[in-house]
């Protein structure tokens, strides 16, 4: 069986030879050109439900972030489905770390995301050909806003991609949660899901010592110029429960934009808006967004 590797792909290999034990880190990925690789389909390969529902080294989500001037939000949301490019991991990249801790292996089914939590198991379909491959996502990227997931090598083959191609990509809910589970050593999590885009909402409850409750913050009076973002939802009635629940944090509101319902806590200087956001990813496990005068600053710059 043959292999014919682009142009591209060959300058990159004979680069990396000439540079041995440089290695490639996470930050080197995402540069343009990632997906040129042409590959054989091989429907022999068999999808590993036992590496894909694996623990992690940890359940990371991680800080908003910006990829050539647009912001991304990393959230956990349950009801991720969206369609856009993918494109195709380069197989020296094999055995490097990624984003979660866990090492990338070339030959398992493994995805890249640009904001669902590490790890997440998604079903990605070629709508090219209607085939469907279940990966785990385990990485930040692709670091282009080009394409909304790249594939491993091995995962690209079992969807017949040959290069970039326009996919599908869908959360499978009840498998997330178990890794996620395994993960964190829980055995039972409850979960407010989130629009893509916007700030998680996450509430977890475990089997082990029961911890002493959290204190509640006072209500801070709206003086400030500062918004905490918490969540966002297509549904009004799910952001009213949530903003219920957030009010012991401050002044929590929705705030209707477009076709989506923003919960906020609004009305507070800098000092009340780092105390909230501290007390949010403390107590609640969230990762707010932040915004003064109605603009997206970076949670961490007050």
């Amino acid at each position: 069986m043959r292999k014919i590797v682009s142009l591209a792909v060959l300058t990159t290999l004979v680069a990396a030879c000439t540079q041995p034990n440089s290695g490639t880190s996470v930050s080197d990925y995402g540069t343009d050109g990632f997906g040129e690789e042409v590959l054989i389909t091989d429907d022999s390969q068999v999808l590993n439900n036992t590496y894909l529902m694996a623990p992690a080294p940890k359940y990371y989500i991680g800080n908003a972030y910006k990829v050539e001037d647009i912001q991304y939000i990393p959230v956990e949301d349950l009801t991720y489905n969206q369609t856009g490019i993918a494109g195709i991991i380069p197989n020296e990249l094999n055995g490097t770390k990624t984003s979660n801790g866990e090492t990338f292996d070339a030959n398992q089914m493994l995805g890249t995301s640009k904001t669902l939590p590490l790890p997440t198991i998604a079903r990605v379909t070629n709508l090219d050909n209607g085939k469907s491959v279940t990966v785990r996502v385990n990485n930040r990227g692709p670091f282009v806003n080009s394409r909304i997931m790249d594939l491993s090598p091995a995962a690209a083959r079992k969807i017949g991609m040959n290069g970039q191609a326009k996919i599908q990509v869908q959360v499978i809910a009840d498998q997330s949660i178990a890794v996620k589970n395994a993960t964190l050593g829980a055995s039972e999590t409850t979960t407010t899901t989130m629009m893509p885009g916007e700030t998680v909402v996450t509430t977890t409850t475990t089997t082990v010592s029961e911890p002493a409750p959290m204190p509640q913050p006072t209500p801070v009076a709206p003086t400030g110029d500062y918004s905490v973002q918490i969540a966002a939802f297509y549904a009004q009635d799910s952001a009213d429960a949530l903003a219920n629940r957030m009010r012991p944090y401050g002044d929590a509101t929705v705030v209707h934009e477009g076709d989506m319902y923003k919960v906020r806590i609004t009305g507070l200087d800098a000092a009340a808006a780092r105390r909230t956001i501290d007390t949010l990813r403390s107590s609640e496990g969230m990762a707010p967004g932040l915004l003064k005068n109605g603009r997206w600053v970076n949670p961490d710059s007050i």
